[in-house]
Formats: C-alpha cells, sequence, structure tokens
C-alpha cells in the first residue's frame, strides 16, 4: 500500500512556507520579546528537511522488512479484528497511541535507543520543519507495534495508524499556536504540550511522550504543563549541521564509552541504563566494597 505520508510532502512544505510568514511577521511585531518564537535559520532549517527526506529511504526498508513481520504474526494469531466495525478504529486509534508512547518513552530512557532518537532532538529551532527531523537508523521501532499483529489487527491498518499518527505530530511542532481550548489540552496532545517535550529544562526533560493523546502522559505520571519559557535542544547541544553527524553523533559516542568500559556489566549500563548514565569511579565502588564488607562482618558478628 501507499505511504500516506508521500502524499504529505506537499502540504508539508505548504504549511512551512505559512509558518515562515507568520513567525516572520511575529519577529516584527515583537522584536524585543525574550518570549518571541525562535523562528527558522536557514542551515538549521536545510538540516532538518535533509534528514527528512533522508530518513524516507530508511523508513521505506524498515517498512517492508516490518510489514513481513506483522503479516506473519498476524497469521498465527487465532484472534483477527474486524475493521469493518466502527469500534475496531477507535480501539485501534488508542492501541497505536499507546504503541507509540511506549516506543518514545523507550527511547528518551534507554540509551542505545536514545542514540537513535536523539536526532529529532537536536535542532536549538521548534518549528515544522523540526518535526521533519527523523533519524537514520530506525531499526528497533517495529518491536513496539508487534503485539498490535498478535491481537488481530491487519498489518496494513497498522501501517496506516503509524502514519496518521506521525502527520498528527507534524502540526504540534510549532510556536506559532498558543494554548488550545482546555478541554483538547486536556485529552489531546498540542503544540504547547509537545514544546515541553523539546524542552532542556530540568522541569521538561523527559516529559509528554504522547503521540495523538496526551492521556497516557497523565496516566503514567510523564505530564508536564508549559509554564517556564522553553529553551529547546540538547543539554549539551552538538553545534553542527552536517547530516551525517547529526545522524550518528551519539552512536560514535556510545561505542566510545562501550569500548572504554571497564567490564561487561558497565557496557551494559551505557547500552540499556539512561543517556546520562555512567559508572561509579574506581575509588568510590572501592570504598562501597569496603564499607559493605564491613558491615557483613559487623551482621555475622556475635
Amino acid at each position: 500500500m501507499s505511504d500516506p505520508i508521500l502524499y504529505a510532502i506537499p502540504f508539508f512544505l505548504l504549511f512551512l512556507t505559512v509558518e515562515v510568514l507568520v513567525l516572520r511577521h511575529a519577529a516584527h511585531e515583537h522584536a524585543e520579546d525574550p518570549s518571541a518564537p525562535v523562528g527558522y535559520a536557514a542551515k538549521d532549517t536545510a538540516t532538518s528537511l535533509t534528514m527528512g527526506l533522508g530518513s524516507l529511504g530508511f523508513k521505506a526498508v524498515l517498512k517492508l522488512v516490518a510489514l513481513v513481520v506483522f503479516v506473519a504474526l498476524y497469521e498465527l494469531s487465532p484472534l483477527k479484528i474486524p475493521m469493518d466495525r466502527w469500534w475496531a478504529w477507535v480501539l485501534l486509534l488508542f492501541a497505536e497511541d499507546l504503541s507509540f508512547y511506549a516506543y518514545h518513552r523507550g527511547h528518551h530512557r534507554i540509551r542505545m535507543l536514545w542514540a537513535t532518537h536523539v536526532v529529532h532532538h537536536s535542532s536549538q529551532h521548534y518549528n515544522l520543519s523540526t518535526a521533519l527531523r527523523q533519524d537514520w537508523s530506525p531499526f528497533t521501532a517495529p518491536v513496539f507495534w508487534v503485539w498490535l499483529a498478535l491481537i488481530g489487527f491487519p498489518p496494513w491498518a497498522i501501517l496506516l495508524a503509524q502514519s496518521w499518527n506521525l502527520l498528527y505530530q507534524f502540526l504540534l511542532h510549532t510556536e506559532a499556536v498558543d494554548r488550545l481550548p482546555r478541554p483538547i489540552e486536556l485529552v489531546m496532545n498540542t503544540p504547547s504540550h509537545h514544546r515541553v517535550h523539546h524542552g532542556v529544562q530540568d522541569q521538561y526533560l523527559d516529559k509528554n511522550y504522547g503521540g495523538i493523546l496526551i492521556v497516557w502522559d497523565r496516566l503514567f505520571g510523564t505530564f508536564e504543563p508549559e509554564r517556564e519559557r522553553v529553551r529547546y535542544g540538547l543539554t549539551t547541544n552538538i553545534e553542527t549541521h552536517n547530516p551525517v553527524r547529526v545522524a550518528y553523533h551519539e552512536w560514535a559516542a556510545l561505542l566510545r564509552d562501550v569500548r572504554r568500559a571497564r567490564g561487561w556489566r558497565d557496557r551494559a549500563g551505557y547500552l540499556f541504563k539512561g543517556p546520562g548514565w555512567a559508572p561509579r569511579p574506581a575509588d568510590e565502588r572501592a570504598d562501597g566494597d569496603v564499607a559493605t564488607a564491613s558491615a557483613s562482618v559487623q551482621a555475622a558478628s556475635p
């Protein structure tokens, strides 16, 4: 089946053009306002567009692999959900969005996955072109959606739901839209909620993972409202517009850390713990071992 994302490309470009004009007008109106939108920068936008175009090729290959896996699991499963019923589409909306929440949260909490997702957060600007700044190593993504095939969703429906989720999220990457009416902000992911997700302040880190719905963040304790003016990018920015470096800089850093690690426990820590994890220094470990041994001796003494 054709990917709806490909058909949406002209609309992406149209919305980008409109946003550029809106933000340019806002910059003239609020030139001295520190809360004014960050706007666009030519090199940053060119990098985002290049990353987006490059990701189409990688994801086309991945989608074929995912389709094969989904088909195999769907055929093996005794469950089949009839997609000619209205409730099946409502269930698919919630199930796919929950899958995205798990995928998104995992890609922030596990460094090996973060090495892929960091690309999307590498811009210090926040606009519709940032939505197109996608990774070039999306190999782990299908794992978070396989359960949909096992419970009986047809593979074509899963892929379609993934596409509509991404299309919705494109519109979230903007400073041109303030908060929406409260009932929408309560249930749906909005530009305000997603700006928080791209923030580097401590209170904004690892928050608001939702795709279409924000209810998962509210349920699982990862919701944070937008209060302080958001600063975008990474806690340590990479300061490059080279697409290859943007795509693979964290993979290179991860491999360096794994190679220099003192043992397999530290190597596993670098791979599977959070992006900021580091092993304790050797002297602290030695002090901790001595303290543990002393405590054990005291506990064993009569």
